[in-house]
């Protein structure tokens, strides 16, 4: 239980979203590629890093390594050996396909209109091709195409392929009951052991069942023979009866109900795997590598006596260790981790404050290991205002002959503020030192006040003037 705690720790909104969005994609990615080889090599590449996550903890040093490999090359493999499968989805021209659509099954269609209207084809030697699709959508293989979304008959469908029909050399999909677009262009097959006899339409034909699951029916110009694509199969068909059986087969003889929960059911595991391969993913990352990381944060102190000040402190900032996920370290900023030390209970006179993880805070995610120091020496004394007098500080010596008559200050005292114990035994306040051995002649000089200890303020910055009287040593001889 506690490591199920540990794991789910500072659980951030920004890792849910993280999560669901990467979820979302794999579960796009099934949907595109689903019924195609690409999905087999997405599976066998999800295993292995299944078996990597048991492999490093029994300490399988000669799989762990082969895993590594095989997965660091996996993007490599997969966009060499299923670029035309790839090429195709990202060419897609329907945006809904792409990023929400959902092709759904073969539903209502009358397979019985089909099959008549194919053999009419045949019969009169007129060249078609007709596309049921299945799970897969075609949005993202087949180009151009004009929507007619026209009910489907035999009358429809043949008039489709007549000669004198500008769409008659591309495909028509058929959806259910209807004849959804007509005049598509599907892709080529490039595949060598083609028979020589077949030509472009049964070319075409091969290359949409190479990237799909659906099934294409193809109508000879030439010798009006008709033939059927299924995945990588080629069937010749003879009779009605073979036709059909071929055609109940691929649309399903299930009832529409069963196959819709069927569908819903399959894409709802698709959806529940995408979520746990994702969180395994980012538990993995975020918990699996602890990494170390020292900060030194500065301390702020919160609700502070007014009528006190803080005079000492035995140290500005605390050194922190904490632990995580490297990328949640990385992106770590200073403004992230705080130091709040509460003064509302403190005293005149040395506090000792002790930091504790109620003191910190930390971004979610980030776990504290050590604070150095966890004990601070905190002084404070009541803040009093007192008159001082000002007394200038000469410092060397005047050039010889010359002596210092008269200096006085302007103003003669100033008001200091600071805290009780430090001004309780202050009687006088120095200027900052005052050169004597640059000094020649009478004058004033324009200099700062010397503040000890420095958590003494003025009332208000203010330049003090001393005036100097200097005058040459009289001299008298001593007479014999």
């Amino acid at each position: 239980m506690e490591s199920l705690l540990y794991f789910f720790s500072g659980f951030r909104w920004q890792d849910i979203l993280d999560i669901l969005l990467n979820s979302y994609i794999l579960f796009r990615l099934y949907i595109l590629f689903r019924g195609t080889n690409v999905i087999r090599v997405l599976f066998a590449f999800c295993v292995l890093w299944a078996v990597s996550q048991i492999a490093a903890p029994l300490g399988l040093i000669i799989t762990n390594w082969a895993r590594q490999g095989v997965i660091t090359i996996a993007a490599l493999i997969i966009i060499i050996v299923f670029r035309n499968e790839i090429s195709s989805v990202l060419q897609t021209k329907d945006l809904k396909s792409f990023l929400w659509g959902i092709p759904r099954f073969q539903s209502h269609t009358p397979l019985s209109i089909i099959i008549e209207s194919v053999h009419e084809l045949a019969d009169k030697k007129i060249g078609a091709l007709i596309v049921l699709p299945l799970k897969q959508g075609l949005d993202s293989v087949v180009q151009k195409g004009i929507s007619i979304k026209g009910k489907l008959s035999q009358e429809m469908l043949v008039s489709v392929f007549w000669p004198d029909n500008p769409l008659h050399d591309g495909a028509a999909i058929i959806q259910g009951d209807w004849i959804t677009s007509a005049g598509v262009i599907l892709p080529l097959s490039k595949r060598t052991d083609l028979p020589s006899l077949f030509g472009t339409r049964h070319r075409a034909a091969s290359g949409l069942t190479e990237l799909t699951d659906a099934m294409v029916i193809v109508i000879s110009e030439e010798s009006g023979k008709i033939s059927l694509f299924k995945k990588n199969k080629t069937y010749n068909i003879k009779s009605r009866s073979a036709m059909e059986t071929l055609l109940k087969k691929h649309a399903g003889d299930d009832s529409v109900k069963k196959r819709f929960r069927r569908q819903t059911i399959e894409l709802a595991t698709a959806g529940l795997i995408s979520l746990l391969c994702v969180t395994g993913v980012w538990l993995s990352f975020s918990k699996g590598i602890e990494t170390l990381a020292t900060h030194e944060v500065p301390v702020e102190f919160i609700n502070p006596n007014q009528k006190m000040k803080i005079i000492s402190s035995s140290a500005s900032s605390v050194k922190l260790l904490i632990s995580g996920a490297r990328p949640l370290i990385n992106s770590i900023k200073p403004k992230q981790i705080n130091i709040k030390l509460n003064l509302a209970q403190a005293v005149i006179g040395v506090n000792k404050l002790s930091i504790t993880k109620e003191n910190i805070l930390l971004p979610p995610g980030i776990q504290l290991k050590d604070i150095n120091p966890s004990v601070l020496d905190i002084t404070l004394d009541t803040l009093i205002e007192k008159q001082l007098p000002i007394q200038p500080n000469w410092s060397g010596k005047l050039p010889k002959g010359l002596v210092m008559k008269e200096a006085e200050a302007f103003p003669k005292t100033i008001r200091v503020t600071g805290g009780g114990m430090d001004l309780k035994n202050i009687s006088t306040i120095f200027t900052e030192p005052i050169l004597l051995d640059k000094l020649t002649e009478s004058g004033t000089a324009t200099i700062g006040l010397l503040l000890n200890p420095t958590s003494l303020r003025l009332k208000e910055s203010t330049k003090i003037q001393i005036r100097y009287t200097i005058s040459k040593k009289s001299t008298h001889k001593n007479k014999s």
